[in-house]
């Protein structure tokens, strides 16, 4: 079967022209591993598609990511590319973004987000107000918390519940890792995705010393990389070979 896309093809869809820019952004953006060193490269696109990135969805709103711009003019740019295990998708890049995951700053976002609702639902009805503040004032701080064997409880919690009617599984400290690590994914690929509709390239790379990256950066330990993107302008051996996906029809289904 063959699985090549028809973005911009349907011609119910020409009057959008929107859904077309974003459906050639999807088809163009690939992961470049060598990087043009002649080209020029505005900086601060970089910037401003980080910012674009911001703008992501995520779990709870509670917007657990960090994102680390390092430009090729930085001192830390050649050791943190020795530290992705010397990738040319690193070494050949003109600006490094470190993501990171910042489960560990959940109380901090809570109480944004629960201040945010009370400036803005102040004069709603007592209702609405008291659901929303109840949401970031009590659900999800017994979600994130981390008391010695709570995990076990929510999981027995969760277990109970569910019984009856239903209810989320995936409370875990395991579970609640991975939703951070999903909301950060997803601004990665914001992020990608703005850059691609600038002009430039990417490739996300997970291969790399975490440990000796957090300390380069001075994270806490709490911190974790979910990955670092290499930024630039392709060259032509960048891409290695044509795209390749397996057939849709082995994974989208219509139940």
């Amino acid at each position: 079967m063959n699985n090549k896309t028809s973005f911009g093809k349907n011609p119910q869809m020409k009057e959008n022209k929107y859904s077309l820019d974003f459906f050639d952004v999807v088809e163009n953006r690939r992961s470049v591993r060598i990087f043009d060193q002649t080209e020029p490269f505005d900086h601060g696109v970089v910037r401003k598609c980080l910012e674009t990135a911001t703008l992501a969805p995520n779990s709870s709103n509670l917007q657990l990511w960090e994102f680390y711009q390092i430009p090729e003019t930085s001192p830390l740019k050649d050791r943190l590319a020795k530290l992705c295990m010397g990738q040319k998708a690193a070494t050949t890049s003109r600006n490094l973004v470190v993501v990171v995951a910042r489960r560990d700053k959940w109380k901090s976002r809570i109480a944004a987000n629960y201040n945010h609702i009370q400036a803005v639902y102040e004069d709603a009805p007592s209702k609405k107000q008291k659901q929303a503040l109840a949401y970031y004032g009590k659900l999800i701080p017994k979600l994130y918390a981390t008391y010695p064997l709570w995990s076990i409880g929510k999981q027995v919690f969760a277990w109970f519940v569910g019984l009856k009617k239903p209810m989320v599984r995936e409370v875990s400290e395991t579970d609640v890792r991975i939703s951070v690590h999903k909301s950060v994914a997803l601004a990665a690929m914001t992020f990608m995705y703005a850059m691609t509709a600038e002009g430039y390239d990417t490739c996300p790379m997970e291969g790399l010393d975490s440990k000796r990256v957090k300390k380069l950066l001075d994270l806490p330990d709490a911190a974790e990389i979910s990955m670092i993107i290499g930024c630039g302008k392709r060259l032509p051996e960048g891409v290695y070979g044509e795209r390749f996906r397996v057939p849709n029809k082995d994974v989208i289904f219509e139940r």
